[in-house]
């Protein structure tokens, strides 16, 4: 049953396929305190659950992802340095517990990604744009730098100088640079986008669930420099694991592994 949150803005599909909708398309799904604080909240109940195996973010309608973060409320929540850091730490704590996420994340986008909303697109496992998306990354027209955070996101993606030069720049990206930059993953005809993320979620929930939490452990450890040694024991333990015992067995009989 599908479930509202952020007063309707935020909306949970859930399933072993879940889908996380940004739904304000009246202002471009842009992302406001509300969206952020369910976010995280959400976040939090779908890591515990067994029966999820893949999320899916994408945005309601055609004409954004996410326009970034909801300028309509900036007078109040950057009021005061406290309520700014209150409100980045909320954003920063929706960003991480989406990217904290066991299970394989997937941003299907279509339309206008910019600002924060490229923010939470990298902080997904996967990028897939229709052919009319457009990437923006433009805190300085605003005055403002881009996260730490955000900022490692996009240079784990496209490498520091392009890095650089996106963020310097604020300018528009369409969706071939945007995959030769490797902002994105796969772009795909509009209207074969729904289709082509489908079948990336359901080859990915047929795998094993331990696995895919182990390697997005391991190659999110190795890009932030975490301890070697904690790593290999998250990859000695899948030889422990009854998934290897079923993928192995799997192989050796010739037939699908049942995960």
């Amino acid at each position: 049953m599908t479930e509202d949150h952020a007063q309707g803005a935020l909306r949970f599909e859930p399933g072993r396929i879940a889908r996380i909708v940004l739904n304000a398309p009246e202002r471009r799904n842009a992302m406001n305190r509300a969206m952020w604080t369910d976010l995280a909240a959400l976040c939090a109940r779908i890591a515990g659950d067994t029966g999820i195996r893949v999320v899916v973010v994408t945005g309601a309608g055609d004409a954004a992802f996410s326009a970034g973060a909801d300028i309509g409320e900036f007078a109040e929540v950057y009021a005061t340095p406290a309520s700014a850091d209150s409100y980045n730490a909320s954003v920063r704590g929706a960003q991480a517990a989406l990217a904290a996420l066991p299970q394989p994340t997937i941003a299907a986008i279509r339309g206008a990604c910019f600002g924060g909303g490229m923010g939470l697109a990298l902080h997904c496992d996967l990028r897939m744009a229709a052919q009319g998306a457009r990437f923006a990354l433009t805190p300085a027209r605003l005055g403002l730098a881009y996260s730490p955070d955000d900022t490692a996101a996009l240079i784990a993606a496209v490498g520091p100088a392009r890095a650089r030069e996106l963020l310097l720049t604020g300018r528009a990206v369409a969706g071939t640079e945007a995959l030769a930059l490797g902002l994105i993953h796969h772009l795909h005809p509009e209207a074969a986008l729904e289709g082509a993320v489908a079948a990336t979620a359901e080859g990915l929930a047929a795998l094993a669930p331990g696995a895919l939490a182990a390697i997005k452990t391991i190659v999110t450890g190795l890009g932030t420099g975490a301890d070697r040694s904690g790593l290999q024991a998250v990859f000695d333990a899948r030889f422990r694991d009854a998934e290897f015992r079923e993928g192995a067995a799997a192989f050796l009989e010739k037939r699908p592994a049942r995960f």
